[in-house]
């Protein structure tokens, strides 16, 4: 059984070792990955491993759940921002960008869909917490523009796909095929485009 992580020195071999699997899995994929060499490029032994974390799906848990952590962080500050007016869907639009389009997260996505059969309910886990709560949050935003006025929005729901088509959509299929970055000011223009489209 994993240790406690109350104990400062166990929370901080976690993330070493989370921060190692981390780097493993992205480099090597789920299957091929091994508790040996995750031990060995965290400097620390197998037994330390089971006795912190658990075995190797453990592992892979924690790596979601910490990108996870940046999801909810990034949902939390966009509603503080958005309780404000439309305007700040352009600067919110260009850091969603960043946040979704950051090598790291595109890795992670791309090897969690490749396991998603594996692990179904940590797929459905990472839409819901990090893709889904964004889309929540964006939806409730424009359901409070539409009632105040500001925006022309009686589906706040298909606003919500909207805007984050706009802002993302290409770029990202793009990116998760390719790496191919994207084009800077594209995020702006798309919610541009929103604001233009669900002006009252």
């Amino acid at each position: 059984m994993p240790a406690s992580s109350t104990d400062p020195r166990v929370a901080r071999s976690r993330a070493v070792i989370t921060a190692a699997a981390a780097e493993h899995f992205l480099r090597v994929g789920y299957l091929a990955a091994n508790v040996d060499e995750i031990a060995a490029e965290a400097r620390v032994s197998k037994r330390t491993i089971y006795n912190v974390v658990g075995g190797k799906e453990q592992l892979f848990r924690d790596v979601v759940a910490e990108v996870l952590g940046t999801a909810a962080a990034f949902a939390g500050a966009a509603t503080r921002e958005l309780a404000d007016t439309p305007e700040t869907l352009l600067d919110l639009a260009e850091r969603l960008a960043a946040v979704v389009h950051a090598p790291r997260v595109l890795r992670l996505r791309r090897l969690l869909i490749a396991e998603a059969g594996r692990f179904p309910d940590l797929a459905r886990e990472y839409y819901e917490r990090g893709p889904g709560r964004v889309m929540t949050t964006l939806s409730a935003a424009f359901r409070d523009y539409h009632g105040r006025g500001l925006l022309a929005a009686p589906d706040p729901d298909l606003a919500a796909e909207h805007f984050a088509f706009l802002v993302l959509g290409a770029s990202l299929d793009r990116a998760l095929f390719t790496d191919e970055p994207p084009q800077p000011g594209r995020a702006r223009a798309g919610a541009e485009a929103f604001l233009r489209a669900y002006r009252p």
